[in-house]
């Protein structure tokens, strides 16, 4: 058995423990949404309307969690969602996931803005990493980025695209956040009440965009980070912008971030192999809608041309289930696993794994459902669900 924590059976447990080891300035990053953070409510109380049945006096199954997904052979049906700054919530979180992930046999997805390279991700994961691109407004950016992630190996290329605004989120307007963090009075009180997270930061260094430091003007004051994501990394995605970015990925190309029929619609006459139905997290629209409010009408009309990921509000290994049920192909989760790696430290990723490979155990054998591709049978009800 990999690395398992007892004392943090689930990701409640998770986040209160990061929630004393990460400095706040970091961690309101990570839990936060935008505006009243209606959506990051709504998204898990989704999972509450999902209902699933048991098939109890049929024999008991060989549980089997083990999914393929873009031609490759997956030990679960989840995988770690893109974060960004993670090295700045819990210092070399990116590798310790990407580690986890590659020695479980699960996709590690990477931030164009995570804290660690491409190129060390690729090397970490021998290859089976994704990658997560947004959209650069500079095509030579753009280009030489695509470049680098082909040279590295990476099959999988994952591009963002529901952020055409700055998220308006409360929590970093007020904590004023940056990478590197600043050096005012309030971030260092927090920091010095956070020893662990203070100490390995010291070993590791001051957190940094590596992917995207060439890309960045020498000196650049941190005041400046947010104009240079939203004038140059975080370009607008349309249709056009997009078939670029098809027309020179040979690769799996999945979109990040659609809920809406008439978009994966989009998807698919792009030729998009698969599509992340995503609100990112609650961070973007408050009062948008949740996957799980349309998963099941895109399965209906695309789910024969196209494969459906779905990420937020999932937390646990029974909400993957319900998602698969629902009719997703595959999720991801991003807040789980980097409130491992503040709770536990370098081991954060095995445990999260562990545990979620044992609760998603633990309700496939309590349905009596061998396969995750037969959990949509198990469905009793849910959103949209008659």
């Amino acid at each position: 058995m990999s690395y398992y924590h007892p004392q943090y059976p689930d990701t409640p447990a998770l986040k209160k423990a990061a929630k004393k080891r990460i400095p706040a300035f970091a961690f309101d990053y990570l839990c936060g949404g935008c505006h009243d953070e209606i959506g990051v409510a709504h998204n898990a109380s989704s999972f509450t309307q999902v209902k699933l049945q048991s098939d109890l006096l049929v024999p008991t199954p060989d549980i089997d969690l083990s999914v393929e997904l873009f031609g490759k052979h997956y030990a679960a049906p989840f995988g770690v969602a893109p974060v960004g700054l993670q090295g700045l919530m819990w210092p070399k979180a990116p590798e310790i996931l990407a580690k986890a992930a590659y020695k479980s046999n699960l996709p590690y997805v990477l931030s164009t803005v995570s804290s660690a390279s491409l190129e060390t991700i690729a090397e970490i994961s021998e290859g089976t990493a994704w990658y997560q691109l947004y959209n650069p407004t500079d095509a030579k950016i753009r280009d030489d980025l695509m470049g680098r992630i082909k040279r590295a190996g990476y099959k999988v290329l994952v591009v963002t695209v529901d952020v055409p605004t700055f998220g308006y989120r409360p929590r970093d307007i007020k904590n004023g956040l940056a990478m590197p963090p600043k050096m005012n009075l309030r971030n260092i009180a927090q920091m010095m009440q956070c020893p662990s997270w203070s100490w390995h930061t010291l070993l590791a260094g001051v957190p940094e965009m590596q992917t995207l430091k060439p890309y960045m003007p020498k000196n650049m004051p941190t005041s400046e980070l947010a104009n240079f994501m939203n004038n140059t990394v975080m370009g607008a995605v349309d249709f056009e912008s997009l078939k670029v970015i098809r027309d020179n990925w040979d690769g799996p190309l999945v979109l990040k971030g659609l809920v809406n029929p008439e978009d994966i619609a989009q998807a698919v006459a792009l030729g998009a192999d698969g599509v992340v139905l995503s609100n990112h997290g609650g961070r973007q629209l408050d009062v948008g809608e949740s996957p799980l409010d349309t998963i099941q009408t895109i399965k209906h009309q695309y789910g024969d041309k196209i494969k459906l990921l779905m990420d937020s509000g999932v937390q646990s290994g029974g909400n993957v289930a319900q998602a698969m049920a629902m009719g997703a192909d595959f999720t991801l989760l991003g807040r789980t696993f980097v409130y491992a790696c503040g709770a536990v430290g370098q081991h954060g990723g095995e445990h999260a794994i562990e545990m979620l490979t044992q609760q998603m155990t633990q309700v496939m054998g309590q349905l009596k459902c061998p396969t995750p591709t037969q959990l949509p049978h198990f469905l009793k009800a849910g959103p949209g669900v008659a």
